[in-house]
């Protein structure tokens, strides 16, 4: 397994400002691109989408929770599957109260949202210990309707949606979906700051995949 180069601290630090360089130039970049997604133009949502939660049924608009913003996570989680996706549960293990409260003081609420029926979706949260909302739309369209799940090709995917709400008016303001939702899940951003990165084969250099054993960790358990 490679390793980085090993120079010495005058030879570090020269290398270190010219990638400062490059970090700032992204942080300009990617301000600039959350000033234009928030002038992205929305779209009012005029159908009524039905979930069920632990409280009994909910519509979209309950999903705020009285709240000004609502982001939802499509959860992979197919009616037919015994267990939901690998990945998806990786991102849901980092999800904290302390993240949800500090959402809260922005008038934001977020949830999960899965295709399968209420019952298994409520089993899995249980054995996996977590207490963050999750709703199944079991029944309704609403995933196809917001293209994390497709009628022509079989299969689902990661997303996330955000909304907005304008008294009992609920309008969609953006969506991301598979590597978008990155964001969700905080230990990629940890990662991706070290000498061995997130340790998946995509990655350049490639001799950094793995662990010492030439492993990768299984985060799905």
């Amino acid at each position: 397994m490679g390793l980085p180069k090993v120079v010495s601290r005058q030879e570090w630090l020269a290398a270190r400002k010219e990638l400062l360089a490059q970090e700032k130039e992204l942080t300009r970049r990617r301000d600039a691109l959350n000033t234009a997604r928030r002038l992205l133009p929305m779209v009012e949502i005029e159908k009524d989408y039905a979930f069920e939660g632990p409280d009994g049924e909910a519509s979209l608009l309950d999903l705020f929770d009285g709240r000004r913003q609502l982001m939802v996570s499509h959860f992979m989680f197919d009616p037919s599957w015994d267990e939901s996706c690998p990945s998806c549960s990786a991102g849901a293990d980092e999800m904290s109260d302390g993240l949800r409260r500090h959402l809260h003081t922005r008038d934001t609420t977020l949830v999960y949202v899965s295709r399968a029926p209420l019952a298994k979706i409520e089993a899995y949260k249980a054995r996996k210990g977590w207490a963050f909302p999750w709703y199944s739309s079991y029944g309704s369209d609403f995933n196809y309707g917001f293209h994390v799940t497709s009628y022509y090709i079989e299969g689902e995917q990661p997303g996330l949606s955000c909304f907005l709400r304008d008294g009992d008016r609920v309008f969609h303001t953006y969506a991301t979906f598979t590597r978008g939702v990155e964001a969700l899940g905080g230990s990629y951003a940890f990662l991706d700051l070290t000498g061995l990165g997130r340790q998946e084969e995509w990655e350049e250099p490639k001799d950094r995949t793995g662990d010492a054993r030439g492993a990768i960790p299984d985060f799905s358990s």
